[in-house]
């Protein structure tokens, strides 16, 4: 019996990073900065549906979580982002860059 728990335990170890990696990837959207105000920390982006959100494709402005995030773009950059919505807040908590 501690044969097998200890088996499925390392199973499920072994799983849990690519579900965890699978899942960021599937939250990302995608999108096209606007603009960029590091003084008011916040990205202007053009983006699709945010599904994890259930929001339609709109242009917006979003706050971020790291202000470092907005060295990383810039205006005209097509991007993968990811939202999260933190204490009522639609955050930016992820941005790259992609090859469009």
């Amino acid at each position: 019996m501690i044969r097998y728990l200890l088996t499925m335990f390392t199973a499920l170890a072994l799983a849990l990073p690519a579900l965890a990696t699978q899942h960021s990837t599937a939250s990302l959207t995608e999108g096209e900065v606007r603009k960029v105000d590091t003084a008011a920390r916040k990205i202007t982006i053009k983006h699709g549906p945010i599904l994890n959100l259930e929001m339609p494709a709109m242009t917006m402005a979003f706050p971020v979580k790291d202000p470092a995030l907005l060295e990383r773009v810039k205006p005209g950059d097509k991007v993968r982002f990811e939202a999260q919505r933190i204490d009522g807040v639609i955050i930016v908590t992820a941005i790259e860059k992609t090859n469009n």
